[in-house]
Order: C-alpha cells, then structure tokens, then sequence
C-alpha cells in the first residue's frame, strides 16, 4: 500500500487540527503534501502540510489531483466515508 498518494485519507497529528482526518489532494514533493477536510466537514482547511505529521489511514477516494473541497465532499459521500471523517481518531 502506497501511504502517501493522491485520495489516502489521513490523521493529523499536530498543530490545533491534531487528530482530525483529511483527504490528500496534492503530492508537492518528497516531504509535503497538500490536504484539506474540507473544511464545513471536518474543519481541517485546504493546506500544505509535512508528511511527518500525518499518519496514513487505509481508506482511500477516487479524486483527481487538485479537486476542490465540493468535489472531495461529494467523493466523501459516495464512498459513504462522511460519517467516519467527522469523527475524531
């Protein structure tokens, strides 16, 4: 399993949105990643983040790389995982 690519649905684990999941939207480079909630779903905005303060999950969504929160919402939803990302780790 590839722990860090585009859709991996993650934990954060620092910072004032410490355990609260995301989905990965952008591979930047080898130590940066670009995340989001979004935001009106689990308060984690859309931003840049280390690799080292994340911790992969196993779920995976279908998005393309970049999507927009409405298009990683409706993802979310399809896949039935809405519930699960509200919830804190």
């Amino acid at each position: 399993m590839p722990a860090i690519e585009i859709g991996r649905i993650c934990v954060k684990q620092g910072g004032r949105e410490c355990c609260t999941k995301c989905v990965i939207i952008d591979v930047m480079d080898k130590s940066f990643v670009l995340v989001t909630g979004p935001k009106k779903l689990t308060g984690v905005r859309r931003r840049r983040v280390n690799i080292n303060h994340l911790m992969p999950l196993e779920d995976k969504i279908e998005v393309k790389r970049g999507a927009s929160d409405d298009e990683v919402a409706q993802a979310l939803e399809a896949a039935g995982k809405t519930d699960e990302m509200t919830q804190a780790f």
